[in-house]
């Protein structure tokens, strides 16, 4: 029988910060979502724009960590409409298809970060707390 799991998270529970994340690969998604869970945040995962988009509490969350191609959008088009109904937070955006042109892209419409797949834990933590990222992963 396993012990249960006694430590301690970089968030205690009053100050939770609650992550979007949106990723359409089922497996990244789940690791990421426990990853960042374990991590101490409270995540909320959806598998497409569209489900993120209809939520009513995206605005009670603190940052957004994006992939960049959906099956209904992308990642720039999530935080674009973010934008529209006034919510400010943090913004990651991940892909698999980095490029000087996405990268621009993605500042001039609010990201504060890209992350290139596959994305490793200590990047997107320092990411998500405004830390600078490790050179060649962020523009």
């Amino acid at each position: 029988m396993l012990a249960p799991q006694t430590a301690r998270t970089p968030h205690s529970d009053a100050e939770r910060c609650r992550v979007l994340l949106v990723e359409d690969d089922a497996g990244v998604r789940r690791s990421m979502h426990l990853m960042l869970h374990g991590s101490g945040y409270e995540v909320r995962s959806y598998s497409a724009a569209g489900p993120l988009l209809s939520d009513p509490d995206i605005h009670a969350a603190r940052c957004l960590i994006a992939d960049y191609r959906l099956p209904d959008g992308d990642g720039l088009g999530i935080r674009r409409a973010l934008a529209r109904l006034g919510w400010q937070g943090r913004s990651i955006l991940i892909t698999a298809f980095p490029s000087l042109t996405l990268r621009e892209a993605a500042h001039a419409c609010g990201y504060d970060v890209v992350l290139e797949k596959p994305v490793r834990q200590h990047e997107l933590i320092a990411a998500m707390q405004g830390a600078a990222p490790a050179p060649g992963n962020a523009a």
